[in-house]
């Protein structure tokens, strides 16, 4: 070996050994003397967040943080920075209204930013910018625009049922449920955000800008991770697949055109982003602000009301006694189909119950949404957390825990309607449109869409379920939402 080999071969070596070092010293201050020291969780996930970032990008983390509460308890340090919670008063003092001046958990940058030039929406935005959005937008969800919004929510509506009774063939053809329900909710959100739907019930086929949205979950994921690693994360995004970026490139500029339509319109209609064109130009919104926020709209408003609605429809399928009850209720409390409006089916308690009863098996976002402790630190649940820790509860760990509800991985409808056996169900466990100035400001909206829809459906058809789908849930993963498979169901016209 020359010289000049054997001492390119020591600088390999000194380097090798301070990685080494640099690793190890990290480590060690994790283990041993951060803030977070005291709190339980397995090693792996203590000393790096390694461990943390593995479990995210297999699809499981959900699922794991129930076995790492039911072994380290409520509080689990799940990354050397973030403690997971699994206690109902959590939920207000990580999300809930601050009083007496105090301060806010913001949201973690590194999980709703991880692109850093990415444009500010109501989801990822600061507290006064979200407080100046929400107020805007909430218009669009008022009881007074639900009521003006009847006619274009309805006209999809019946377009699901009419599309659902030309392909079910009697009973004979398995219909994707999953893909159904999303065709309806993207179309009705596209319209209530864009002007205009999606068309994706009228071609029976998912628009390739939704089939972005789908295709981009598990690249958000990435992100997310990489974000943890800045020192790699440019050179790794650099092997994103160029495919990917021109698809992402496609997406923002079908949305732009969407967005220019609507804005040519120039006329006001029940919307949802009415309001916010009204303050477009005295808050000096960009187009590229619009976009965002009219993106997370039709993100949030479909995808997770889909979800929903495919989710109870699985499980009222795989428990028969509670789908002949639902369906009864339905049938006996209306003479005609026409009688099924916003305000008829809130009077039906058993179709409610069924709905939050599948909020709690299958919550559309499963996992935890992180917030950072604010300076000077804050007291959750009993325990005190240094500032600049990111915390989170993980909705589905939640949900399935027995110290919280009964009979956990059970579908029971009934817990909701006061029966005896589930008075021992912690109910303020169950938040799955969160709590605080940051609530879900669609929930009326997605439990409308949720009872007309699946009341309608449940009036017209029988249902059966394909074999090939019984264990459509156990087979999923989550990255950020669940990845559906198709949910293949038989559907058989009501004779009347």
């Amino acid at each position: 070996m020359g010289l000049a080999e054997l001492g390119l071969a020591k600088l390999a070596g000194l380097a090798a050994a301070l990685v080494v070092l640099w690793v190890g010293s990290h480590v060690i201050y994790n283990l041993f003397f951060h803030p977070l020291r005291q709190y339980p969780g397995p090693l792996i996930l203590r000393a790096t967040r390694l461990g943390f970032c593995h479990k995210l990008l297999k699809g499981t983390l959900s699922f794991e943080m129930l076995d790492l509460h039911k072994k380290y308890g409520e509080v689990v340090r799940i990354a050397p920075n973030e403690l997971a919670f699994s206690n109902s008063t959590a939920w207000k003092d990580i999300m809930g209204h601050k009083t007496q001046g105090g301060a806010e958990f913001e949201k973690w940058d590194r999980f709703y930013r991880p692109v850093k030039d990415m444009p500010t929406d109501i989801v990822n935005s600061g507290r006064e910018e979200h407080g100046a959005l929400r107020k805007t937008l909430s218009h669009g969800f008022s009881d007074r625009s639900m009521r003006e919004q009847q006619p274009i929510i309805k006209k999809y509506i019946d377009l699901l049922l009419q599309r659902l009774h030309e392909n079910c063939q009697d009973g004979r053809k398995a219909l994707n449920m999953a893909a159904w329900y999303n065709y309806t909710t993207f179309d009705v959100i596209g319209d209530l955000a864009f002007g205009g739907s999606f068309g994706c019930l009228d071609n029976s086929d998912y628009h390739v800008w939704v089939k972005t949205i789908f295709q981009m979950a598990r690249v958000g994921t990435m992100f997310q991770v990489l974000s943890n690693f800045p020192a790699l994360k440019d050179m790794l995004l650099k092997m994103v697949p160029k495919k990917f970026m021109e698809e992402q490139e496609n997406h923002m500029a079908f949305t732009k055109a969407k967005l220019s339509t609507r804005m040519e319109a120039g006329k006001e209609r029940p919307d949802l982003i009415e309001g916010l064109l009204r303050k477009r130009e005295e808050w000096g919104l960009t187009m590229e602000k619009l976009q965002a926020n009219s993106s997370i709209l039709i993100i949030g408003g479909s995808e997770t009301t889909a979800t929903l609605l495919s989710g109870v429809t699985y499980f009222l399928l795989m428990n028969p006694e509670a789908m002949e009850k639902l369906k009864t209720e339905i049938r006996t409390a209306f003479r005609s189909e026409d009688e099924i409006d916003f305000m008829s089916v809130s009077a039906l308690p058993y179709l409610l119950a069924c709905l939050d009863e599948a909020l709690r098996m299958y919550p559309p976002v499963p996992t935890g949404l992180p917030r950072v402790v604010p300076k000077g630190g804050a007291s959750i649940s009993g325990h005190f957390v240094p500032e600049d820790t990111v915390v989170a509860i993980h909705q589905w760990a939640m949900y399935h825990n027995d110290k919280h509800f009964t009979e956990p991985f059970a579908y029971r409808p009934e817990r909701w309607m006061g029966d005896p056996r589930f008075a021992g169900d912690n109910r303020d466990a169950f938040q799955p449109f969160h709590l605080g100035p940051r609530n879900c400001l669609g929930r009326n909206l997605a439990y409308v869409e949720m009872r007309i829809i699946l009341a309608r459906v449940l009036w017209n058809f029988d249902m059966k379920i394909s074999d090939d789908s019984r264990d459509w849930v156990s087979k999923q993963k989550v990255f950020n939402f669940w990845e559906k498979g198709a949910l293949n169901v038989y559907l058989t016209p009501v004779a009347r």
